[in-house]
């Protein structure tokens, strides 16, 4: 698989007032915009294509990006628009640029795991879309999956669940063709989808043993930039 897809939208409003100028992805961490450690990250794991979901100051990211030959690999752009779409609309409105099959990641995490070897379990089973999971337990943010043995049991953002233990870590597998039936649908969130191939035992689970950062908080902010500082995974801009 070659392809991921970069969900970088939003307004994040946790983030005022630095965020009403500047889009959260563009915002410095470790010395550098956070979206370049994010671009490092996909090609250290092999991944040549990535296409960008952007839309509130989105420009600022497309201009700093380029076509993405400077990190040795293709970046693409599809813009919301006037309307913010939600994670799933914005993957959707991109469904002309999108592969059979492709990775979605969020565009405030920093994800330091093996994306390899979630791939290599993804093609040894026999469904058409993976979640990654993690033990959180509440710890980093809230739980919102029950996962035992194996298995996806439950996942559900708004309604969750005493016995839900692990979190969406953030990184996913998804077919193209799960989104070809929101014909008549243009807003709608990611967890959506994921929902849908649930109950369908469409989605298979992965459980990712390495915590997860992100930038959504400015405790996530400061946490991620001490670890990106801390395992020297800084690496100059040429």
């Amino acid at each position: 698989m070659n392809q991921l897809v970069l969900l970088a939208g939003g307004k994040a409003t946790r983030l005022r007032p630095v965020t009403e100028t500047i889009p959260k992805s563009m915002l410095e961490v470790a010395g550098k915009p956070f979206i370049a450690h994010q671009l490092e990250l996909v090609r250290k794991n092999a991944i040549e294509k990535v296409l960008v979901c952007a839309s509130f100051l989105g420009e600022q990211i497309k201009n700093y990006l380029g076509d993405g030959s400077r990190f040795g690999m293709s970046v693409e752009y599809s813009f919301d628009g006037d309307e913010l779409l939600g994670t799933g609309g914005a993957i959707k409105k991109a469904m002309n640029m999108l592969d059979e099959q492709f990775y979605v990641m969020y565009g405030d995490s920093y994800l330091n795991t093996d994306f390899e070897l979630i791939n290599e379990y993804f093609f040894a089973q026999s469904k058409p879309a993976l979640m990654t999971v993690y033990l959180n337990e509440g710890k980093w943010d809230n739980s919102n999956v029950l996962f035992e043995k194996g298995n996806l049991l439950k996942y559900d953002k708004v309604n969750r669940t005493s016995d839900m233990k692990h979190i969406d870590y953030g990184l996913g597998i998804l077919p193209k063709q799960a989104f070809e039936e929101y014909n008549n649908k243009t807003v709608f969130d990611l967890s959506e989808i994921y929902g849908k191939l649930l109950k369908k035992d469409l989605l298979a689970g992965y459980e990712v043993k390495e915590r997860f950062y992100e930038i959504g908080s400015f405790t996530g902010l400061e946490e991620t930039d001490k670890f990106l500082r801390e395992t020297n995974q800084i690496k100059p801009l040429e």
